[in-house]
C-alpha cells in the first residue's frame, strides 16, 4: 500500500466515529517511510516531472494534516477521559455520603428503640476508629470499621419494648430473647457481599463475645472474635457504661477504668485495653464534643 492508497486509507482511519490510534499510527509510519524512500530518489533524478512533483507536495500535506488531526484527537481523548474520571470520582464521594448517611440513621433507629440518643452510635463509631489506628490496623480498615459500628445494635429493632426499656434486671427469659439480638442483626445484614456490610455484619453478629470465652451469641474467644468485633466491644461498653440508661446511672471514670483493667485478657483484648488507656486523651476530647441531648 503506497502513494495514494495509503493516503485513502489514512483518510478513512480519520473519518471512522472511535479512531483506531493504533491502526492510524502504523499508516502515517508507512507514509512517513513512503515520504522518505521518495526524498532519497530526489539525489538520483534530476528533475521530477509536475505529476511527480504535485503528488510530492500532496504527500508532505496529507501527513502533516494526519499528524495534526492525531494530536487534535488525543487531546480531545484525554480531556474526555479526565472529564469522566472527575464524574466518576464525585459520584463515588456522593455515594459514600449517602450511605454513611443511612448507616448512622440505621444505627440511631436501633438505639433509639432502647431510648439511648443518636450520639452513641457517632461516639461509638469515633472511638472504634481511634482503637483501631492504636491497634495497628490501616486507615482504610479504620474507616472502614468506624462507619459500620453503628450498626452493632440494629438488630434491637427487633426486641420488645418491655424488655429494651425494663428499668430494672432482665430475667434469664428476657435476657435470652435480648440476646437474639446478635443474630437478628447478622441475620438483617446478610442479603449483600459488599464490603461494608460484610464488616457490618460481623460487628452486629460478634460485639458482645469475650475475648476469654463465655460471651455470646457463639461464646467463641480470643483472636476467634474478629477485631472488628473485639474493637467495637470495647468501645460499646465504655460508652454505656458512661452514660445513663434505663436501668442504670451513667459510671464515674475511675469506675470504668478499673472495671477495664479488670476485664483485661477477660471481657477485653488485652492489646485493646492497653490502646485505650494509651488514647484515653482523644476518646474523652470525643466523648466531650458529642455529648447526650435529650
Amino acid at each position: 500500500m503506497v502513494g495514494h492508497d495509503l493516503i485513502r486509507h489514512i483518510d478513512s482511519l480519520m473519518s471512522d466515529e472511535i479512531v483506531d490510534c493504533e491502526s492510524l499510527k502504523i499508516a502515517i509510519n508507512k507514509l512517513v517511510k513512503a515520504y522518505i524512500k521518495n526524498s532519497d530518489r530526489l539525489d538520483k533524478i534530476t528533475k521530477l516531472s509536475d505529476k511527480q512533483q504535485i503528488e510530492m507536495l500532496k504527500l508532505n500535506e496529507n501527513l502533516e494534516s494526519a499528524y495534526s488531526e492525531l494530536d487534535i484527537y488525543k487531546n480531545h481523548l484525554e480531556e474526555r477521559v479526565h472529564a469522566a474520571v472527575s464524574d466518576i470520582r464525585l459520584l463515588n464521594e456522593e455515594l459514600s455520603k449517602t450511605q454513611i448517611e443511612v448507616i448512622f440513621t440505621m444505627g440511631a433507629i436501633g438505639e433509639s428503640r432502647s431510648k439511648e440518643t443518636g450520639n452513641h452510635v457517632k461516639r461509638v463509631a469515633e472511638y472504634s476508629k481511634i482503637l483501631a489506628l492504636a491497634y495497628g490496623l490501616d486507615k482504610e480498615e479504620a474507616e472502614l470499621l468506624k462507619r459500620v459500628s453503628p450498626m452493632h445494635d440494629i438488630g434491637k429493632v427487633a426486641i420488645p419494648d418491655h424488655i429494651l426499656n425494663k428499668p430494672g434486671k432482665l430475667t434469664e427469659e428476657e435476657f435470652a430473647v435480648m440476646q437474639k439480638h446478635t443474630v437478628i442483626g447478622y441475620e438483617m445484614l446478610s442479603n449483600s457481599d459488599r464490603d461494608i456490610m460484610n464488616a457490618a455484619r460481623i460487628v452486629a453478629h460478634e460485639h458482645h463475645e469475650k475475648y476469654g470465652g463465655g460471651g455470646y451469641p457463639r461464646g467463641i474467644a480470643g483472636e476467634e472474635i474478629h477485631i472488628f468485633g473485639r474493637i467495637t466491644a470495647i468501645a460499646d461498653v465504655f460508652d454505656a457504661l458512661g452514660s445513663d440508661r434505663c436501668y442504670k446511672k451513667a459510671w464515674d471514670d475511675d469506675r470504668i477504668f478499673s472495671l477495664f483493667k479488670e476485664e483485661r485478657g477477660r471481657h477485653f483484648d488485652p492489646l485493646l485495653v492497653d490502646a485505650f488507656f494509651d488514647t484515653i486523651k482523644d476518646i474523652l476530647d470525643i466523648r466531650g464534643a458529642l455529648k447526650d441531648e435529650f
